[in-house]
């Protein structure tokens, strides 16, 4: 939000009272507690003048956090994000009326005391991070809204704003903040983080975190859960103004020496990225929103699969398996499907998982409305009754999940379903969540829940699986989240358009969540909304089964391949064989992306910090840590991408290592090399794409596989690039089990100058290597 006019004026109504002297403070343990107030003359300037007391504390290493308070008697009704901590590791010093020092690992604070001369320095390795200076600590007063009456006199109130403007430097860069499918570069935009129903081609999205990640090495964390606006560089051009309705801010800086070790902290607070079934991997087919999903037309699909040779692993019913009116009540639409089961068993017959689509809302019509509203099952009104409206279902309310038995409840239906064969749900929705006039069971503050409620809706569905399938074999596909919500992937990209611009926005909404947390993401190939031509089509095939999760999706029309042309299905048959071979490899990055918080799909700077170049670019990205993507969006087939320069021996993943003599190498055609540190402009038919294999990599495939849950050793080969520096190990995640190894395989030059790879402790066992750019 902004509230200036410029450099010197506020807007008419609002005044902002700044914080200039910290007046004093307290040391407890690794907790500092200051007193910070306006620009002190003499002692009567400290009457009818507000203060703000700031607390710094540290939950983890190189983390620092700043609550500023302003008025501490309200009442905390949450929710909190639940945030991991330790103790111990911060040191403190203090000079009195000089400077306050505060340091957890390589992050530093420095907190400027002398009179009347308050400011905030945080500072890493290499110098200067952020911080506050003149004016960037205040509480503001609003008195434009229905809040103020002049009538009440002297008890006149405004509404009330916590604010913090953090320093940005010459040419520094912001990214992330959720799914954002605007500029990926978030300098000059003003990002309001608050879930909303809008499609991929607006400013609102359904994936709003309030983290971002600074090109100067560092991150920023609001721990907030009702609405936070940002004014990036879009208000005073050299800060982030950060707000918040009401009376506190707490943020933490993170500092990393590189984006990766920004992103290992940050989830190491909030919460690890969970990791997924292998046979999530496979191609997801949808039978769409509104179109047919009777069995003989499902049917007629999934033999013409089988015959053509087209791998699937995943069917997924949309939101027309229940009764019109109904959604949700749980049950197959009788009409449509007069036996379920029957029909379930059928596709599970022919080795398919299952998934559903699910939403939080229970239409007037269903029989579970009655059930709910005699209950208390639902988000009431303030008056006690059910809210209701008419936008999606007609009628509809909303489950309350701060009610445990609601969620009881809830869990129970898909419980059923699972025993009906459900492998996977589809949580669909959870943005249109009211927040006026409304009360939680839990008494919960209803803004702050507005955003919070899709991790309660994601959680008790994920952890209903997990307590069925474990961990290891259960997923949603999600729509909306909040921080914290890595712990229950996957996340596809919502409502997007038919189109190439479409796909662009998709990538960069995708790109920018892999940068607030998240390791998993997918888009709905072909478009959601219209009809792709043939060409759109193929080319998004050749995008979507290059990103973490694939699924075929649209809403009026069919996403099968052959309704657009039977060359559809050669473009869609090699994507899909070529993304199952790179089942080990995918299992591996995503093994590392648990533990580390670094995303399959990679922005091309979270891989490359060292290039500057890499820093803006946005229609690009790291397939994990080996292979460059560049998506083709245009209908002649061009594309423009940049090579990225890489470190003499660098060590990256356990699947990576770096050789100054090598060169990046066409995945299609390995005669075929690239020059780092260059652009390049092709045009490509629809069998090929900039697929580009990282020099001195080491890569793991399997192209006996048929599908990613297949036995990975049985048919493993490793693809190395070039020389190698030194020996390289690599694990082969086990299938079944995939936050487990199978086995280790060490890759290493041999005394003949060949590359040789075997097994750790088994060095008769050989693997085939495929050795290219050499």
């Amino acid at each position: 939000m902004k509230f200036t006019e410029g450099m010197w004026l506020l807007r008419e109504g609002i005044r902002i009272d700044w914080m200039s002297n910290v007046e004093r403070l307290d040391i407890e343990k690794d907790t500092v507690n200051l007193l910070l107030n306006k620009f002190q003359r003499h002692r009567g300037d400290t009457l009818n003048s507000p203060t703000v007391s700031a607390q710094v504390t540290s939950p983890l290493e190189g983390i620092i956090g700043v609550k500023l308070v302003h008025w501490a008697g309200g009442v905390d009704k949450g929710p909190q994000y639940k945030l991991n901590s330790a103790s111990g590791h911060a040191k403190i010093t203090h000079e009195k009326t000089k400077k306050l020092s505060y340091a957890s690992g390589p992050l530093r604070l420095d907190i400027n005391t002398a009179p009347n001369e308050m400011g905030f320095l945080f500072s890493g390795t290499n110098g200067k991070l952020t911080g506050h200076c003149f004016r960037s600590i205040g509480y503001v007063g609003d008195q434009t809204t229905e809040k103020s009456r002049w009538g009440d006199g002297i008890f006149f109130e405004r509404q009330g704003y916590m604010l913090a403007e953090l320093d940005l430097g010459v040419g520094e860069k912001l990214y992330g903040l959720g799914e954002r499918f605007g500029p990926f570069v978030k300098n000059g935009q003003s990002v309001d983080i608050w879930n909303e129903d809008g499609g991929t081609s607006s400013e609102l999205t359904y994936k709003n975190i309030p983290f971002y990640i600074s090109s100067n090495g560092y991150g920023v964390f609001v721990n907030h859960s009702g609405k936070v606006s940002l004014e990036l560089q879009s208000e005073r051009t050299t800060r982030v103004n950060i707000s918040i309705p009401g009376e506190e801010l707490e943020y933490f800086i993170i500092q990393g020496s590189t984006p990766k070790e920004i992103l290992r902290r940050y989830t190491a607070l909030t919460g690890q990225p969970s990791l997924v079934p292998a046979w999530s991997y496979n191609l997801w087919l949808t039978t769409s929103f509104t179109t047919n999903y009777d069995e003989q037309t499902v049917t007629s699909f999934l033999d013409g699969f089988r015959e053509r040779d087209l791998p699937l692993g995943v069917f997924h019913f949309d939101c027309f398996w229940m009764k019109s009116y109904q959604w949700c009540d749980f049950e197959f639409d009788t009409e449509m499907f007069p036996d379920a089961t029957g029909y379930l068993k059928r596709l599970k017959d022919r080795g398919l998982k299952i998934s559903i689509w699910i939403n939080p809302y229970i239409g007037q019509a269903s029989p579970l409305f009655k059930i709910g509203k005699e209950n208390g099952y639902f988000i009431k009104r303030t008056d006690g009754s059910v809210w209701q409206w008419d936008l999606w279902q007609a009628g509809m309310a909303v489950v309350d999940f701060t009610n445990p038995a609601a969620c009881a409840w809830y869990s129970t239906h898909l419980s059923r379903l699972m025993d009906m064969g459900i492998d996977s749900f589809k949580t669909d929705f959870a943005e249109r969540i009211p927040y006026k006039n409304i009360q939680y069971h839990d008494g919960s503050d209803p803004v702050r829940m507005h955003n919070y409620y899709a991790l309660l809706y994601n959680k008790i569905v994920y952890e209903t699986m997990t307590n069925r399938y474990g961990k290891s074999q259960s997923l949603l596909f999600a729509r909306s989240t909040a921080p914290g919500g890595q712990a229950f992937p996957v996340h596809w990209g919502g409502d997007c358009e038919s189109t190439y611009e479409a796909m662009a926005e998709s990538l960069r909404g995708g790109l920018s969540l892999m940068l607030s947390g998240y390791i998993f993401w997918a888009s709905d190939i072909g478009g959601f909304e219209g009809t792709p031509p043939p060409a759109l089509y193929k080319r998004w095939v050749q995008f979507g089964l290059l990103s973490s999760h694939s699924r075929l999706h649209g809403s009026s029309s069919f996403r099968i391949p052959w309704i657009y042309g039977e060359d559809c299905c050669d473009v869609l048959r090699d994507c899909v064989k070529r993304k199952i071979l790179l089942t080990p490899y995918l299992l591996a990055e995503a093994l590392t992306g648990h533990r580390e918080g670094t995303p399959l799909m990679r922005p091309m700077f979270l891989e490359f910090p060292e290039d500057l170049s890499t820093y803006s670019l946005d229609t690009q990205y790291m397939f994990g840590s080996n292979l460059l993507v560049a998506p083709v969006f245009s209908e002649e087939g061009k594309v423009t991408f940049y090579v990225p320069r890489t470190p003499e021996d660098t060590q990256g993943s356990s699947s990576s290592s770096s050789s100054s003599s090598s060169s990046w190498v066409s995945w299609f055609d390995h005669s075929k090399t690239y020059e780092s540190g260059r652009w390049y402009t092709e045009t490509h038919g629809f069998n090929t794409l900039p697929i580009l294999v990282r020099p001195g990599s080491v890569t793991l495939l399997n192209p006996k596989l048929k599908a990613p849950q297949d036995d990975a050793l049985d048919g493993l080969e490793v693809l190395v690039n070039g020389k190698l520096a030194g020996e390289v190990k690599v694990e082969v995640v086990d299938p079944a089990k995939t936050h487990e190894t199978l086995q280790t395989v060490i890759v290493k030059p041999a005394d003949s100058g060949e590359v040789v790879a075997v097994f750790s402790g088994h060095d008769d066992a050989k693997i085939k290597v495929v050795w290219i750019g050499h």
